[in-house]
């Protein structure tokens, strides 16, 4: 699961603070309504081409229209949804190709960070993310998992010690609201493999191959999305709207 230290704040805490089982969480936040709106697209309350209902959203979590229309001008920058003038704001089609994108960027991000982190060997990186990546091992709970995986993705972006990766990190939000390895079906197999090479390239001092690997794992994670969102039909085309 894509996530750092820097991100975590607000990527993967949007899974959580937006409604981890899809219960509604009162708050003023727009980025966490933003959050709770990606809930109601996953779990498919909100469709492709629906109007969003601004209004009960508002009512629903006990807040004024106007985070709700912040938290719309951030998934317009996201690409959830199209606002329109005087119409309101229409929920997009996900399409596959931008899912493969986001984790491939993810891979990238990461990789840049393990290379640069290995420059300047850091001490006792590989120590610090073997232990890591033998508690994910051992680990079974969906929470602990991404606990985990957040530990060892922000070891190596502290470690690279660049603050400019911090910041696309920052920008990419969370696809999968909620409970990340609870809801997409071989994540937590491909995390495992993924992890485990990391660490044997971390420990023999290739960058490159550690970044070919983050790659490659994140890859297989967004093939794990994609397959998901299909059995959700969130690639669907748009409903007609009035």
């Amino acid at each position: 699961m894509p996530s750092s230290t820097a991100s975590s704040k607000k990527s993967e805490a949007q899974g959580a603070d937006g409604g981890r089982d899809g219960q509604i969480v009162r708050t003023s936040s727009g980025e966490q309504i933003a959050s709770h709106i990606r809930w109601l697209i996953f779990d498919g309350s909100l469709r492709p081409g629906m109007r969003v209902p601004q209004d009960a959203i508002a009512r629903n979590l006990g807040v004024s229209r106007i985070p709700v229309r912040e938290a719309l001008i951030v998934l317009e920058r996201e690409g959830w949804v199209t606002i329109e003038m005087h119409r309101g704001a229409f929920i997009n089609a996900l399409d596959e190709q931008s899912v493969h994108d986001h984790y491939e960027l993810f891979g990238l991000l990461y990789g840049f960070a393990a290379r640069r982190a290995l420059a300047r060997a850091t001490p006792g990186l590989a120590d610090r993310l073997s232990d890591i990546q033998s508690q994910f091992l051992a680990a079974s709970e969906p929470d602990e998992l991404r606990r985990l995986s957040m530990a060892f993705n922000g070891t190596i972006v502290e470690a690279a010690a660049s603050p400019r990766i911090n910041v696309p990190l920052r920008a990419m939000s969370a696809l999968v609201p909620g409970s990340f390895f609870a809801s997409v079906p071989g994540a937590i197999d491909v995390e495992k493999r993924g992890l485990a090479a990391i660490v044997r390239a971390i420990q023999k001092d290739d960058g490159d191959k550690a970044s070919a690997e983050y790659l490659k794992m994140m890859g297989a994670v967004g093939d794990a999305v994609v397959l998901l969102f299909k059995e959700r039909n969130l690639f669907e085309a748009p409903e007609a709207t009035d």
